[in-house]
């Protein structure tokens, strides 16, 4: 059996952070690089565009695969790519689109990628027992997941039981991604994707208010 850790033993241990900058680190801080992250919301929140975001300054530190099931590598994207303005060296951000073994495949390479994005969970087809077992297979890596939304949480049973084991859990709505727990920055924990978008999304919702209290 081994031994437990004292008070002592915690507070001396290293941990390997992301030393984010600008509008992220006032919003999420400086998280651990390696654990489980999930990132969800409503279909045109600015769910992609967040992750595009933050998969730019994540791959600052380090290569960052993006498994993108969903939108595969359609115009969609790269539209929201160029809308962005966003560039990245051809090593260090890279796009596919595979099933679970083949990016299990990928992922167990010595050379891989230590930054995993799998957008979506529900795309992947993972029950939460299969997530469980991929996440421990891959614990010296940072794990990222996107996630369709039930009102404003995680779709699906599964997803609803991967947000509670994340470290860092964040809400997208209106273009404006909110951190729910274990990281958050000096500024409570919220970043803005797109002002202009965010602005226009909360006229929106506060025009419809007012009609819906008039009826």
């Amino acid at each position: 059996m081994k031994r437990g850790l004292s008070m002592n033993d915690l507070k001396s241990k290293k941990h390997e952070t992301f030393e984010f900058t600008g509008a992220l680190h006032e919003a999420f801080g400086n998280p651990e690089t390696t654990g489980v992250w999930l990132v969800w919301g409503n279909s045109g929140g600015g769910k992609t565009s967040f992750m595009l975001q933050l998969c730019m300054e994540l791959a600052k530190h380090g290569r960052v695969v993006y498994n993108s099931l969903e939108e595969g590598t359609r115009k969609t994207l790269k539209d929201s790519i160029e809308k962005l303005g966003l560039e990245a060296p051809k090593s260090r951000f890279i796009f596919v689109r595979e099933d679970q073994e083949e990016f299990e495949k990928r992922l167990s390479k010595n050379r891989a990628p230590k930054i995993a994005v799998i957008d979506s969970f529900q795309y992947m087809g993972m029950s939460f027992e299969q997530y469980a077992a991929f996440r421990d297979r891959h614990s010296n890596k940072l794990l990222i997941f996107t996630s369709h939304a039930d009102g404003k949480k995680p779709y699906g049973r599964p997803a609803k039981k991967v947000l509670y084991d994340a470290d860092l859990k964040i809400w997208v709505e209106g273009y404006k991604a909110y951190s729910n727990g274990r990281y958050i920055g000096e500024n409570g924990g919220e970043f803005t994707i797109w002002q202009e978008g965010h602005e226009q999304y909360y006229g929106r919702n506060h025009e419809q208010n007012l009609l819906d209290n008039e009826d």
